[in-house]
């Protein structure tokens, strides 16, 4: 069965075929899996196929327990820990752009068209790519292709996106590559990298608005 809410994407040839597979590895997994199921396709859910302007893409979710929330990088408001690499993308976007975001939690950037997918969107709690080989992939491939029809911004962090890059069609696209902005990686190019301002420059030089970021 198709998860619920996640409109045309549901047509991808993934929820036909793969993802019944998927769905019995996690049911049959004894660990807790992050995040919950109800919010494992919310990225989907928050920015459909149409209505994607930008990609920004990241490795697994989070695997500390309230920590991950379905859309790659954000975080719930008020959750207690290290922002991580969520403290290095707020710290690059005031540098990039002198905004000064308070806000974790980053579902009013879906809103506007950026699709914020993870290279896998499950893992076990405390370990990290556990779930790499599960299926994920395919998903993800598809997205890429199905987005990459029209013109797109797609900023690709790290070893793990920018090794799907191939699945991205040819087109009027911005493709922004650098280090994962992860503690253990970012100042290896990710910092200093101002994708917030391209692709906001790349956007209004196509006549569509910026992204508020």
């Amino acid at each position: 069965m198709k998860p619920d809410g996640i409109g045309a994407w549901g047509e991808l040839p993934f929820f036909t075929y793969d993802w019944p597979t998927v769905a019995v590895s996690l049911a049959e997994d004894p660990r807790q899996i992050l995040p919950p199921d109800a919010a494992r396709f919310r990225a989907l859910e928050l920015t459909q196929p149409k209505a994607t302007r930008v990609v920004i893409l990241g490795q697994d979710p989070y695997h500390t327990p309230g920590k991950a929330d379905g859309l790659a990088f954000s975080i719930p408001q008020g959750f207690p820990g290290k922002l991580d690499s969520l403290g290095n993308i707020l710290k690059e976007l005031h540098d990039d752009l002198g905004t000064h975001r308070d806000r974790t939690e980053l579902d009013d950037w879906a809103r506007q068209g950026v699709l914020l997918l993870n290279t896998s969107l499950s893992v076990p709690v405390g370990e990290a790519n556990a779930h790499k080989k599960l299926g994920w992939d395919l998903l993800v491939e598809q997205v890429l292709t199905q987005v990459s029809q029209a013109p797109t911004a797609f900023v690709l962090w790290g070893n793990n996106a920018q090794k799907l890059a191939k699945h991205i069609q040819p087109g009027d696209h911005l493709m922004i590559e650098t280090a994962h902005p992860s503690p253990l990686s970012a100042r290896r190019g990710f910092f200093g990298s101002r994708p917030f301002s391209r692709v906001n420059e790349w956007l209004t030089d196509r006549g569509d608005p910026a992204i508020d970021w």
